[in-house]
């Protein structure tokens, strides 16, 4: 894959796209085996205030392939404590928080969500010195959470409240993460979109060799 892709901040106007890559992932989840985001939790209402505020707050980003949103993640620089005030780690170390990290169907496999999370804590890093990128990860989705392991992250508790149904908490280290080499994205904003008479209306990623993403999801 070539830097087709372009990462920009989400604004208020993005949110239906947003909802649509949450719908596609709650519809394909249950193929895999668990039950994350069959109901919005704790209500839809409830759910969908959470995306607004971070659309209000500049705190969400999206990929953009041409005028299609392909990815998303939200990030914060301080934890909800109380989902982490139990957690086997130094919540008063500088972190980058995950949340809502999607990546459409069609552009899993590519190691395009396992870019997008370093990306985000790199970016901690740049803005804040943050030295760990953390994620609480839906309790049941033992794929997910084997996922994320794979990649580096190490678990690091669970969230105290037996209701919560992301409470498994991980963490990987800023330490070695860099650059990729070749990114799968460029920041900036998002594409304007390109005629399909310009024989360039699809992003180029069949050259590239898929990597396990099948749960690449976040509530």
């Amino acid at each position: 894959m070539t830097s087709a892709l372009r990462i920009a901040q989400a604004k208020a106007e993005h949110f239906g796209a947003i909802l649509e890559l949450i719908d596609e992932a709650q519809y394909w989840l249950p193929s895999k085996g668990t039950d994350q985001w069959s109901i919005p939790w704790p209500t839809e209402d409830e759910r969908n205030a959470r995306i607004l505020r971070g659309l209000e707050l500049g705190a969400t980003w999206i990929v953009w392939a041409w005028k299609r949103a392909v990815a998303t993640v939200t990030t914060a620089s301080s934890p909800n404590l109380k989902v982490w005030s139990e957690a086997q780690c130094d919540v008063t170390d500088p972190a980058v928080y995950a949340h809502r990290l999607i990546v459409a169907r069609d552009f899993a496999g590519f190691g395009l969500g396992a870019e997008l999370i370093d990306w985000a804590g790199l970016r901690a890093q740049r803005e804040y010195s943050a030295e760990w990128i953390r994620i609480d990860v839906w309790s049941t989705n033992k794929g997910l959470q084997n996922y994320y392991k794979r990649n580096g992250f190490e678990p690091c508790g669970w969230c105290p409240d037996p209701d919560y149904p992301s409470g498994a908490l991980l963490q990987k280290s800023l330490k070695g993460v860099t650059e990729p080499t070749s990114p799968m994205f460029v920041e900036g904003e998002s594409y304007p979109g390109l005629s399909p008479a310009s024989g360039q209306d699809q992003v180029p990623i069949a050259a590239v060799t898929p990597r396990d993403e099948r749960s690449l999801v976040r509530p």
